[in-house]
C-alpha cells in the first residue's frame, strides 16, 4: 500500500505524466546502458590485470598480454552464450505448460564475436606469439606447421561453422563446432611439453564445458523468464536450472582444484597464490566464485522458501554479473605466465 500511494503521489506531482503529454521514458534504455557499463568494466580486468598481477613478482609478461587476455575472455563469453541457450531451451521443453517460443537467439551474434576473437588470436600465433604490427607480419601458412597454429585455425573455422548452424533451420547442430572449440581450448592450454598434458586437457575440457553451461545457462534462463512473465512455469524452469547448476558447480570446483594443484603443488600453493601473477589472478577468481556460490544459495533459498519464488531472480541477476567477472579473470589467467613447479 505504501508503494502504491507513493506511485500515485509521484504520478500526480509530475507534470505531463498523468495526461500523457510529457516525455515517456524509453523502456530498456537504462538496462542497455547498465549492461554496456558492466561490459566496459569487465574489459578492464584483462586489460589492466596483468600489470597489477605481475607487480613485484619478478616475472616478465609476454608482449600484448592485456590484449590477448581480453580476446581470450571474449572467446570464452562467445562460447558460453550458445551452449547456455541450447542447455536451457532443452530444460524449458520439459516444463509442463511452458510457452513454445523461446527468446530471440543470441547465438549468431556470439559466433560472429567468437570468430573475430579467434581470428585475432590466430594472427598472434602466426607471428610467433608476438603482436603483429601489420598484415606483412602475418604468416598464415605457418599456422599449419605448428600445433598451436592448427588449434587456432580450428577455433576460427569452428566459430564460423557454429554461426552458419545457428542461422540454419537446425540450430542444434552448432553443438558440434562448439564442442570442437572446447576441445581445441583444452589442448591449447596444455602443451605436449607439460607434465601429463592429456590429464590436464581432460580437466580443462570438463571445467570449460561445465562453466560454459553454468554461465550461459543462467543468462538465458533469466532472458526466458523475462519473456514468460510471473507464473509457476518460470519458477519450475528456474528450479530445474538450479538443480543442474549445483552439479555443474561441484564439477567446476573439483576440476579447478585439481588443475591448480597440478600447477601449484600443495606444499607451495600458499606462497604462489600471493607471490606469482598466476596465483594472484587465481586467488581473485576463487574469491569471486565463492561470492557467486553465496548468491546461488541465496537464490535457491528464495526459490524454495519465498512466497513468490521468482524473487530468486534478483540474486540470480547479481550472479550473472559476478560470473562475467569470472569469465574476465579466466581470460586473464590464460595470458599470465604459468608458475614454475618447485
Amino acid at each position: 500500500m505504501i508503494c502504491e500511494d507513493l506511485e500515485v503521489t509521484l504520478t500526480r506531482s509530475a507534470p505531463g505524466l498523468a495526461d500523457g503529454t510529457g516525455p515517456r521514458p524509453r523502456p530498456g534504455v537504462g538496462r542497455a546502458v547498465a549492461v554496456l557499463a558492466l561490459v566496459a568494466l569487465a574489459a578492464l580486468i584483462p586489460l589492466l590485470g596483468p600489470s597489477a598481477a605481475l607487480h613485484d613478482t619478478g616475472e616478465a609478461a609476454a608482449p600484448g598480454t592485456g590484449g590477448i587476455a581480453l580476446l581470450r575472455a571474449v572467446l570464452f563469453a562467445a562460447l558460453c552464450v550458445p551452449l547456455g541457450e541450447m542447455f536451457v531451451n532443452r530444460l524449458a521443453r520439459s516444463v509442463p505448460g511452458a510457452p513454445e517460443a523461446p527468446p530471440r537467439s543470441w547465438a549468431p551474434y556470439a559466433a560472429a564475436v567468437g570468430f573475430v576473437a579467434a581470428l585475432a588470436l590466430a594472427s598472434v600465433v602466426s607471428t610467433g606469439n608476438l603482436v603483429p604490427s601489420g598484415l606483412a607480419d602475418l604468416d598464415i601458412g605457418g599456422l599449419y606447421a605448428s600445433r598451436d597454429g592448427k588449434l587456432a585455425l580450428l577455433e576460427v573455422n569452428a566459430f564460423a561453422a557454429a554461426g552458419l548452424c545457428a542461422l540454419s533451420g537446425r540450430p542444434g547442430t552448432q553443438i558440434w563446432p562448439l564442442a570442437a572449440v572446447v576441445v581445441a581450448e583444452a589442448l591449447r592450454a596444455h602443451p605436449t611439453t607439460e607434465y601429463s598434458p592429456l590429464l590436464g586437457s581432460g580437466l580443462t575440457l570438463v571445467h570449460l564445458t561445465c562453466a560454459s553451461l553454468w554461465v550461459g545457462g543462467l543468462l538465458h534462463a533469466l532472458r526466458t523468464l523475462r519473456g514468460w512473465g510471473a507464473g509457476e512455469v518460470g519458477a519450475a524452469l528456474l528450479g530445474l536450472y538450479a538443480r543442474v547448476a549445483a552439479v555443474l558447480l561441484a564439477a567446476i570446483t573439483a576440476t579447478g582444484v585439481w588443475s591448480s594443484l597440478r600447477r601449484m603443488p600443495s606444499a607451495t600453493i600458499l606462497d604462489q597464490l600471493t607471490g606469482t601473477a598466476y596465483g594472484r589472478a587465481l586467488l581473485a577468481k576463487v574469491l569471486v566464485v565463492a561470492a557467486v556460490a553465496v548468491l546461488a544459495l541465496w537464490a535457491r533459498f528464495r526459490l524454495r522458501r519465498a512466497a513468490d519464488p521468482l524473487t530468486a531472480c534478483s540474486p540470480a541477476r547479481a550472479e550473472v554479473v559476478a560470473l562475467g567477472v569470472v569469465v574476465a579473470l579466466s581470460g586473464l589467467l590464460t595470458a599470465l605466465p604459468v608458475p614454475i613447479r618447485w
